[in-house]
């Protein structure tokens, strides 16, 4: 089929590293990817065809495949940053009715992370969602409900919380939240909420920012982020509950590269991440340090996890007044979004909650939507 170009996706799935497998060196995939390394081979300068492959774990390729004259040129496609996610987006948005509330530079501040199908999945979201209530164009509220849904899972207002429960959720939320505000390094926060979603009751959302290099400062401060929930609880109740365990994993695994991988800590400059077996790529972890290093390492994730998490119960505490003020309007209003944050913590009242309006005997419904809870979307 000379002249051609083969493009091989996934080449991972056999073009593993040879002699990890379980069952030796006889299994199928290694069959597999010994002929197509003798057709490579095979190939001659004169024949015009080019083989391309795509790969998403380059770390577990088998180094034959790497070599000069086979793959030799790596082309490295990292995620979006925000001037590609709205140029995607405005891709994404050419077929679609989008209201004048739609600022797709605004969802891509928003969307930090996201790929290009992400991006498009939260277009083709925010069209259904239009179209489940009877509108000709995408909103604003689509597109932000969208994205909610793509990151936590679509409402579960069917879900019976009780009371208690959602006044703790709700000061777990906002101690997120006013933490983010108030330290000089963390990412802001966009939107909390209460509304259970997926397997949380209560989200918050952030606004984060395309960075290449993290400070120590900034590092910090997304720790005591992550455990200000928990602050808050012990600030506002006395007592904690069971909501913090994806927050104390989130935070242990920042505190643990910054021990082991960053050199920044009382360890010093030295390499302890650990290192993973050649099994597949992946497997059991090894240690390659003593077991008085590994006390050390210890001690200094002690270190910082505890004193962030006094650092948030301080700050806290001298916003309590803030604190119970932010508490009662999420309770209230079940959704608040960072300008209501911001608005609070500068001293100013939020907009009167919308009461339902009376239903016209003539048939409009532009009042059908006011039986709404206040604060769904």
């Amino acid at each position: 089929s000379a002249p051609c170009i083969v493009f091989i996706d996934e080449i991972d799935a056999v073009g593993r590293k040879r002699g990890v497998s379980m069952q030796g060196g006889n299994d199928e995939r290694e069959q597999t990817l010994n002929q197509l390394l003798v057709e490579m081979d095979g190939f001659g300068s004169g024949q015009e065809v080019i083989i391309l492959a795509a790969t998403n774990r380059p770390d577990v390729l088998d180094a034959a495949l790497l070599r000069p004259g086979r793959f030799d040129r790596q082309v490295v496609v990292d995620a979006p940053d925000v001037r590609g996610r709205e140029h995607i987006l405005k891709i994404h948005a050419r077929k679609k009715p989008l209201d004048v509330s739609v600022d797709l530079s605004v969802i891509a501040r928003r969307t930090a992370g996201m790929v290009g199908a992400d991006l498009e999945n939260l277009l083709n979201e925010a069209a259904l969602l239009a179209a489940r209530g009877g509108r000709n164009r995408i909103t604003g509220r689509d597109v932000d409900e969208a994205r909610d849904r793509v990151l936590m899972g679509p409402e579960r207002r069917s879900l019976v919380v009780r009371e208690a429960d959602r006044k703790v959720t709700a000061y777990h939320e906002v101690g997120h939240a006013l933490a983010a505000q108030l330290l000089p390094h963390a990412d802001k926060a966009h939107k909390l909420t209460i509304v259970p979603r997926g397997r949380s009751l209560g989200s918050a959302l952030y606004t984060p920012e395309d960075r290449m290099h993290h400070t120590t400062g900034a590092l910090l401060d997304r720790i005591c982020v992550a455990l200000a929930g928990h602050a808050a609880e012990q600030v506002a109740t006395g007592q904690v509950t069971t909501g913090a365990a994806g927050d104390f994993q989130q935070a242990t695994s920042i505190a643990r590269r910054m021990v082991t991988e960053w050199g920044m800590s009382e360890v010093g400059q030295l390499a302890l991440a650990q290192e993973s077996s050649a099994y597949l790529g992946y497997g059991p972890q090894q240690g390659v340090y003593s077991d008085h290093t590994a006390q050390q390492i210890d001690a200094e994730l002690s270190r910082i996890l505890n004193g962030q998490f006094e650092r948030a119960v301080q700050l806290l505490t001298e916003n309590v007044h803030v604190l119970h003020r932010l508490t009662d309007e999420l309770i209230a209003r079940e959704s608040l979004s960072g300008e209501d944050v911001q608005a609070v913590l500068a001293g100013g009242t939020l907009p009167p909650l919308e009461l339902p309006g009376p239903v016209t005997p003539s048939g409009d419904d532009s009042s059908a939507t006011g039986g709404l809870k206040p604060g769904a979307a």
